[in-house]
């Protein structure tokens, strides 16, 4: 049996954009990915809403992605592989960041993974880097204040995630070649995307466990 981490934050917790409450398990795109690979992995959610990649929010709290990474590979070691897509969250206006700067907090956290002893054998996990997806246009939604000036920064996301992850040797998966942001509130993911995001991350999963 494989172990497999999902770490993510409201797109990979499962918001519904449409409701504003969570999807159901088997549509969210890490119960998919487990139907996909079938009954010799057991994939885990680690999805928080609001989850950045290294920075405290002053106004939620508690989201803090690399705070929590190296209690979460505890938590579930041994892990075969891990994937981590987060930086939506980092692109708030009340953080103030650049898509480089959001590329290199997503880099701090492949650098605990790759210096963890959380694999088999205590050796690293393998790790997907997932680049999140474009924001979609934002006027108009309810969210549009929170990420004021964000979809254009999102756009260059894709650019910075690929160079960080050549910098440090890991695997990278654009999502947005596969998915698009939901128009409903420009963040989130809808059902359907959830289920091309599980189709282009089990192919990948596959490959890297061989």
């Amino acid at each position: 049996m494989k172990t497999i981490v999902c770490f993510g934050d409201s797109n990979t917790w499962g918001a519904d954009p449409v409701t504003d409450t969570r999807f159901p398990f088997d549509v969210r795109w890490p119960g998919v990915l487990r139907r996909l690979l079938g009954d010799g992995c057991w994939v885990i959610e680690e999805g928080l809403p609001g989850r950045t990649t290294v920075w405290d929010d002053p106004i939620e709290g508690f989201k803090n992605g690399r705070d929590y990474m190296i209690p979460c590979l505890k938590s579930h070691m041994p892990i075969d592989l891990i994937t981590i897509m987060l930086g939506s969250n980092d692109l708030k206006k009340r953080f103030s960041l650049s898509a480089f700067d959001v590329a290199e907090g997503a880099g701090v956290l492949v650098e605990i993974v790759q210096r963890s002893d959380a694999g088999p054998e205590g050796k690293p996990p393998k790790l997907l880097l997932i680049a999140p997806p474009p924001l979609a246009a934002l006027p108009g939604t309810r969210l549009a204040d929170m990420f004021e000036g964000a979809q254009e920064k999102s756009l260059k996301l894709a650019e910075q995630f690929r160079r960080m992850a050549q910098e440090r040797g890991c695997e990278l998966l654009n999502a947005g070649d596969v998915i698009t942001s939901s128009p409903i509130d420009a963040i989130h993911l809808e059902a359907d995307q959830h289920c091309r995001l599980a189709e282009a991350v089990a192919e990948r999963v596959k490959s890297m466990l061989v």
